[in-house]
C-alpha cells in the first residue's frame, strides 16, 4: 500500500445557484480532479444566518451542498483558482491529508 500526499477540499454553496454542474465540469472535463463527491445536505446556515433545511412543509431549493474533492496539492491549487474565478465561490476550505493507494487493483 502506498501513500500519497494530497489535498482535500470542501465547496459550501446551496441549491438552485446553477454552480453544481459547472463545478463538476470544471473538475472533472477541464482540471482531471481524482476524487469528488456531492454531497447534499439536509439543513444549514452560513453567514448570513438563514436557516436552509428540508421539510414537508417546505419544500427549498436551496439546500446545503457540499461538492469535496481531493488530488495532489497543485492541481487542487489550480482548480480552486478555476473555480473561484469562474464561478465566485467564496466558501472553500482545504487541508492536507494522505491517500492510501492500493496498487494491486
Amino acid at each position: 500500500m502506498n501513500m500519497q500526499a494530497v489535498t482535500v477540499v470542501r465547496v459550501y454553496s446551496l441549491e438552485g445557484h446553477d454552480q453544481l454542474n459547472q463545478a463538476l465540469d470544471i473538475l472533472h472535463d477541464e482540471q482531471k480532479i481524482v476524487g469528488v463527491t456531492v454531497i447534499r445536505g439536509i439543513a444549514g446556515f452560513g453567514e448570513d444566518g438563514e436557516v436552509h433545511t428540508s421539510s414537508l412543509l417546505s419544500l427549498s431549493l436551496e439546500l446545503p451542498l457540499i461538492i469535496e474533492f481531493y488530488d495532489e496539492p497543485e492541481k487542487v491549487t489550480k482548480a480552486i483558482q478555476v473555480l473561484q474565478s469562474r464561478l465566485n465561490l467564496k466558501h472553500i476550505v482545504s487541508w492536507s491529508a494522505m491517500a492510501y493507494l492500493d496498487l494491486a487493483d
